[in-house]
């Protein structure tokens, strides 16, 4: 049997060689809680085996998080450091890879005020949109993995005391990255191989439009005259492959701005900055969103629809079959890494450049032009279901299916 610490030492070279594909002379950028820590030292280890000239990490702690929403005064949740958000900058054009990871509490900031929560992500969003531009075009190599962290995992596995949550949790996420395979590098490679079959197929049929059905959906999505599908694996500007979600089941693309019309509803819940959104629906008319309703979390949906002009309009379409290895472990995860690759979702925001032809040496005024939505944030809702009906429509109105009952329908 295969020990804790030999798969953590798999995760950490699944997520150096396949997630971020680090090259010799590369340098890496960790963004990670410090409870991590295990996983960090790891994955330094294998990025310098693998090549690396420096490993920098960016370090976090829930509970400074907390103490500052607790007592910082307003006026500090409209500031973003400077100097972090150009760091990210230099060592984007410098070529770095960036690897995040994610474990955070779902319900880290519940009761924390809606306002503070917003600001916060305005002002982050705003001082680090010249780094996004970077990853929303594919231009550097980008990761995320995700680590167990002691209220996340009282959330997926309430009925359990919290050290067998944590080993729940881990086993969930390995199996959900494919580290119980023998192999887990090429495992991965086979399952891109098959994501890649799925968005060829697409990129040939060239829809107009996608028709979503279901209960509480009704929604049209038009695409732009120039879009392309994109699977989970993805091409920096140097030509190198990377991986940046990990897990991943989907293939994606992108809306187009204005072509939005109907109502969709939420499958999953939402975790976003700490608070959680459930039971909610959007009902959309020439892309904007008109009308909202929410059973949990409706200020910090109100909130993140009016961070900025963009934010009220989908960025991203992207599919999932239900019967996918993370939907059939029948787990909500409260963590958007793997409760998106469970279900199709959509995201309000920003859209990827590298989405359309020619996209990633487009200025932002240009994606504009050709369709795309931009803003300052990007969030991925959760929309799949095992009834879910999507059909895709050409431009002369004919359509043929694409899911049925959830599922892929070619």
């Amino acid at each position: 049997m295969t020990s804790f610490t030999e798969k953590l030492e798999k995760y950490a070279e699944l997520a150096v060689k396949i997630g971020v594909n680090i090259q010799k002379d590369q340098t890496l950028v960790v963004r990670s809680p410090i409870t991590a820590v295990d996983l960090v030292r790891l994955v330094a280890k294998k990025a310098y085996e693998a090549g690396a000239k420096n490993v920098h990490v960016e370090w976090s702690d829930e509970e400074l998080t907390k103490t500052k929403f607790e007592l910082a005064p307003d006026e500090a949740f409209h500031e973003y450091p400077e100097w972090i958000a150009k760091g990210y900058e230099e060592m984007a054009e410098g070529g770095a890879a960036f690897l995040s990871i994610t474990g955070s509490n779902p319900d880290l900031l519940k009761g924390a005020d809606p306002e503070r929560v917003s600001n916060m992500n305005k002002a982050s969003g705003k001082a680090m949109e010249g780094f996004r531009s970077y990853i929303m075009s594919d231009k550097v190599s980008w990761s995320i993995v995700a680590v167990p962290s002691e209220g996340w995992a009282q959330k997926v596995f309430p009925d359990v005391p919290v050290s067998e949550a944590m080993d729940k949790l881990w086993e969930a996420i390995f199996a959900a990255t494919r580290i119980n395979e023998d192999d887990p590098v090429s495992a991965w490679n086979d399952h891109l191989n098959n994501l890649d079959q799925k968005m060829n197929t697409l990129n040939e049929k060239h829809f107009h439009a996608l028709h979503y059905q279901s209960e509480g959906t009704d929604l049209v999505i038009e695409l732009p005259t120039t879009h392309l599908w994109v699977s989970g694996g993805s091409i920096n500007k140097e030509g190198v492959s990377f991986v940046a979600n990990m897990p991943t089941e989907e293939v994606f693309t992108s809306a187009k701005k204005t072509g939005v019309n109907g109502t969709v509803s939420s499958t999953k819940p939402l975790n976003y900055g700490g608070t959680l959104i459930n039971n909610f629906s959007l009902t959309f008319k020439d892309g904007k969103v008109i009308d909202f309703k929410a059973e949990e979390g409706y200020e910090t949906l109100k909130r993140l629809i009016e961070t900025d002009e963009g934010s009220s309009y989908i960025g991203e379409v992207a599919l999932v079959p239900h019967d996918s290895p993370i939907s059939n472990a029948d787990i909500i995860f409260f963590n958007t890494l793997f409760d998106e690759n469970a279900s199709n979702h959509l995201a309000l925001g920003s859209a990827y450049a590298f989405c359309i032809d020619g996209g990633k040496e487009m200025s932002k005024e240009e994606l504009e032009k050709n369709g795309l939505n931009t803003s300052l944030t990007h969030v991925d809702f959760m929309v799949g279901s095992a009834d879910m009906n999507i059909d895709g429509v050409y431009e002369d109105g004919k359509r043929e299916p694409i899911f049925r009952d959830g599922n892929w329908a070619f």
